[in-house]
């Protein structure tokens, strides 16, 4: 996903179409909730011009991130059209997408999709159906996971005295 500005030139006013598919992996060490990635697919085209180069890309795949309720694996997926414009000049572009100045020779759009597919990464993601077997322990040493409707039911033994402190204050001031 890196040409030279003379590569690119060569398609300047003709047809410049990307199929690629590429790899993403470095992006599990930016977010560790990442457990996996697939292989993403990346379609489109170029608009080359005189002052400006314009990409038009389609990033398909998934992701392979953990549960939010039982941590098990989840495959989400990646679907996103995107537009990313690089200035060729220290021109002055106005237009409703942000645009990237070209540094050097070379456009790089590798470090682009990293950053699309790292915010298309949910606050929470849920699966529907999992096999218990691989879901989050729900009990442990000296531990459990208890329902809301299990704790208020249930008196912690050492504030049953407390509760018992209450039924003699009520039963002296009926007296």
């Amino acid at each position: 996903m890196k040409w030279t500005l003379t590569q690119l030139q060569k398609y300047r006013n003709k047809d410049f179409n990307i199929n690629e598919t590429v790899r993403f992996d470095e992006i599990k060490q930016d977010d560790p909730t990442i457990r996996e990635v697939s292989p993403m697919q990346i379609s489109g085209r170029g608009d080359i011009g005189s002052t400006r180069i314009t990409f038009h890309l389609n990033i398909e795949g998934y992701l392979i991130l953990p549960c939010s309720r039982t941590l098990v694996d989840v495959k989400y997926p990646i679907n996103v059209e995107t537009t990313e414009t690089f200035l060729l000049q220290d021109s002055i572009y106005q237009a409703e997408e942000e645009a990237h100045q070209v540094k050097g020779d070379v456009i790089d759009l590798s470090p682009i999709i990293r950053e699309i597919l790292l915010l298309e990464v949910p606050m929470q993601v849920f699966c529907d159906d999992f096999d218990a077997e691989d879901a989050a322990p729900q009990s442990g040493k000296d531990w459990e996971v208890v329902q809301e409707e299990a704790v208020s039911d249930k008196v912690d033994p050492r504030l049953a005295g407390l509760a018992k402190f209450f039924d003699k204050d009520n039963s002296s001031s009926e007296s």
